[in-house]
């Protein structure tokens, strides 16, 4: 049974005077994310201690993920993984496919899903979205196109389901997963108020959404189960703590893409909290 909670929840501040903030996974205990404009990768624990516990690019638009055998990947231009020295190989060799790589979630069997085709503006004619699968012997196909503006995805704990945010089309898309990884029967999961960014699964099956000022609990179909209004962009959320229901909200001042430099030294961005009603579920 989705426990119901359409009331408004105030959060609390756990990290500040960050630039922007992206990409949320809960690892090892503590809260990691990719900190655009720093090139770094920051780790925080659920008492406010952080630390760069890596590099990643040094622009925005690039994602932190996990191998089952406990290595780090990085997207960017390229899919890359962290070897045990620190240094940044290669994963896969995706150039045939996009340069351009934003999201990226591990399944529970080792698939690895990247989308990309984010220079996109609406009204261009057809998205040139996809999503590429990356399957544990390091072979790579695209297995969906004509995403708008991908964002955040989730793979459900049966591994049967991908969702993808759509940023321009304001909607979760899902598909079915077939045994090979393969993507199908694509539909749309839920119609979002909003441009949804990054996006978690809690054990009821609802998803926790990023939405221009408020993050947003939606359940399949698109009902609005919770809503956190803030005062800056939520760029992505995620479930973690020691019980699975905190909600780590990663926030900040979104000035556009023409005055990045200016955004970025204001140092807005924020890591907030909230006491979510179900814990986390999927992947990542």
């Amino acid at each position: 049974m989705t426990t119901r909670d359409t009331s408004s929840v105030e959060p609390r501040l756990l990290l500040g005077g960050l630039a922007y903030v992206e990409s949320p996974r809960w690892h090892d205990g503590r809260l990691w994310f990719a900190h655009w404009g720093t090139g770094e990768i920051v780790a925080v624990d659920p008492g406010g201690a952080s630390e760069v516990v890596g590099q990643g690019p040094p622009g925005l638009g690039w994602s932190i993920g996990w191998l089952p055998d406990g290595q780090l990947l990085v997207t960017g231009e390229r899919l890359l993984r962290r070897e045990p020295d620190g240094s940044l190989v290669e994963h896969a060799d995706l150039g045939a496919l996009s340069g351009d790589w934003n999201e990226v979630v591990v399944d529970g069997r080792g698939n690895i899903y990247v989308d990309g085709g984010c220079d996109f503006e609406p009204g261009e004619g057809d998205p040139p979205g996809i999503v590429a699968l990356v399957e544990p012997d390091g072979s790579a196909r695209h297995v969906a196109e004509a995403i708008a503006f991908p964002n955040g995805m989730v793979v459900t704990p049966d591994n049967s389901t991908l969702i993808v945010a759509e940023s321009f089309a304001s909607r979760l898309t899902a598909f079915d997963i077939a045994p090979d990884g393969s993507l199908s029967n694509r539909r749309v999961w839920a119609e979002i108020d909003g441009y949804p960014d990054g996006i978690c699964l809690d054990a009821d099956g609802a998803i926790w959404c990023a939405a221009m000022l408020r993050c947003l609990r939606v359940e399949e179909g698109g009902q609005v189960l919770a809503t956190i209004e803030l005062d800056r962009s939520p760029f992505a959320c995620m479930l973690g703590g020691p019980d699975g229901r905190t909600l780590f909200v990663l926030a900040a001042e979104w000035r556009g893409t023409e005055e990045v430099d200016e955004a970025l030294a204001a140092r807005t961005g924020q890591v907030l909290t909230v006491r979510a009603p179900a814990p986390h579920a999927g992947w990542p």
